[in-house]
């Protein structure tokens, strides 16, 4: 059962992402989080796992003082799942790692990420590889303009991500796999 912790996850995340809109859209960010969510839950999530869900961007996208933030208001089961989903956090100068450094240092931690970490990255990886053969069904090829890495880099990126999740059985393994295949071909 889902208790009013889980409204109290999505107010702050719709805190964190106020006045942001997912890449290349008008779409409010805050809906990333929630559709991540309800892939979570989809796949089995508690209510934990549902709420790092909602926050699992929270601190990459609106700062470092989130982490404080959620291991106070929901624990250190929440805040250490939503720390295990996050691939980059912002410097003081608002700015992260290099694209490929962090992604293959994502990819590396999550051939030992915990399964709370994984299901809630599957889910968020999940969510974005459908965003994006939406975007290519509606507008093609230039959906991969919006990223900063080229289209053969986000390519190998989520065929990299699928075969972890895939290797560490992962329950979004099998609907991440399908999902990237058809990226692949809708990208040739």
């Amino acid at each position: 059962m889902l208790t009013e912790r889980i409204s109290q996850a999505l107010a702050l995340a719709v805190e964190a992402h106020t006045g942001q809109k997912r890449k290349g859209t008008d779409i409010p960010y805050v809906a990333h989080p929630m559709g991540v969510a309800s892939i979570a839950l989809d796949h089995g999530a508690d209510e934990d796992q549902a709420m790092a869900a909602l926050l699992h961007d929270a601190i990459e996208d609106g700062g470092a003082k989130y982490a404080k933030l959620i291991r106070d208001k929901f624990g250190d089961r929440v805040a250490d799942i939503v720390e295990g989903c996050t691939d980059g956090i912002p410097d003081a100068s608002g700015k992260k790692a290099p694209w490929k450094i962090r992604k293959e240092q994502y990819l590396e931690h999550l051939k030992d990420a915990t399964d709370d970490v994984l299901l809630v990255s599957g889910s968020d990886k999940l969510h974005n590889a459908r965003a994006i053969v939406e975007d290519l069904l509606r507008i093609g090829s230039a959906v991969y303009e919006r990223f900063t890495a080229s289209q053969e880099q986000t390519l190998w990126y989520y065929e990299s991500l699928a075969k972890v999740f895939s290797e560490r059985g992962t329950p979004v393994a099998a609907s991440l796999n399908d999902t990237v295949r058809r990226m692949r071909e809708l990208s040739r």
